[in-house]
């Protein structure tokens, strides 16, 4: 018969449920990967090249992917367009064009250069889609599950005072977990000067120390269950919900303390991404334009 805290080891921590964007952006990640092989596969096939009828037409289709990708930004820029359906939609569309565009353009080119132009073409493209993946990954830390409502400060501290309630009701009676939860909290949101070594503490070091707080206090968790359940005579399943619910907890918890430590960090980094990535945006625009000019014209 398993013991309570056998059962705990091996079915608990298998729940345990990790509420960061990270695993969609390993998918993403994964996808661009698995798409730049495919089109490496496809160019060293042969099937098509850059000029053939096919080779065109898919440049076509990219060309076109890559001028609907404006239509996000024009529509937060243009008042008339506020209304046509959510953001979210918009930004998911953006990205889905942001990734077929390269795409078919790579397929196009069939990954050989023919002439200086097409080179600054294709490779300025292959910049500004590297720097849309970035800029990616800072949006969706600054934004509510991608609606496009921008998060602030007050209101991810908001989430951490009703996480912290949350925490010190459902975590009774577990003073150890309660007080490494404060301490974290305590520290993670200390505006001490330096900010510079600070962001970057935020960035690389925080989610690990996040990490090692969450095993801590599920060791602990455990402990505290195994103890209440000899002493209360609870039942396998008892024990095993209030385990589950408390970890749930835990990691709401320190998830909230790090999105709100590193909220200014991506919030500074975001800035100084949009000032990189519209001068490549332009310069990949004017690029693509003479390159087209070109090749109909000769």
């Amino acid at each position: 018969m398993a013991t309570p805290a056998s059962t705990l080891a091996t079915n608990g921590s298998a729940d345990g449920i990790e509420r960061s964007p990270i695993r969609a952006d390993v998918l993403i990640y994964l996808t661009l990967i698995a798409l730049g092989f495919a089109a490496w596969w496809v160019s060293a096939q042969g099937w098509f090249t850059s000029w053939s009828r096919t080779g065109y037409w898919l440049g076509v289709a990219g060309g076109v992917s890559m001028i609907l990708l404006f239509a996000y930004p024009l529509r937060k820029r243009w008042r008339v367009t506020y209304n046509w359906g959510a953001s979210k939609h918009w930004f998911v569309a953006h990205m889905v064009l942001g990734i077929l565009g390269p795409w078919l353009i790579l397929l196009h080119s069939t990954l050989r250069i023919g002439s200086t132009n097409a080179a600054v073409a294709l490779f300025s493209m292959i910049i500004v889609a590297l720097s849309g993946v970035i800029g990616r990954f800072l949006y969706v830390r600054l934004h509510a599950d991608l609606r496009g409502e921008k998060a602030s400060l007050r209101s991810l501290r908001d989430a951490i005072s009703a996480q912290h309630q949350a925490a010190d009701t459902q975590l009774a009676g577990m003073p150890r977990v309660q007080a490494a939860l404060h301490a974290f909290e305590q520290h993670a949101l200390d505006m001490t000067p330096g900010q510079g070594a600070r962001h970057l503490w935020r960035l690389f070091v925080l989610p690990l120390n996040r990490q090692r707080l969450v095993r801590s206090c599920k060791a602990d968790i455990q402990q505290a269950v195994i103890s209440a359940t000899r002493r209360e005579k609870w039942s396998k399943s008892l024990a095993m919900a209030r385990y589950r619910s408390s970890c749930r907890q835990v990691e709401d918890y320190a998830l909230s303390v790090q999105r709100a430590a590193q909220f200014q960090t991506f919030e500074r980094l975001f800035s100084l991404w949009h000032v990189a990535h519209v001068p490549f945006v332009w310069i990949m625009v004017l690029c693509a334009v003479f390159h087209v000019v070109a090749v109909h014209a000769y």
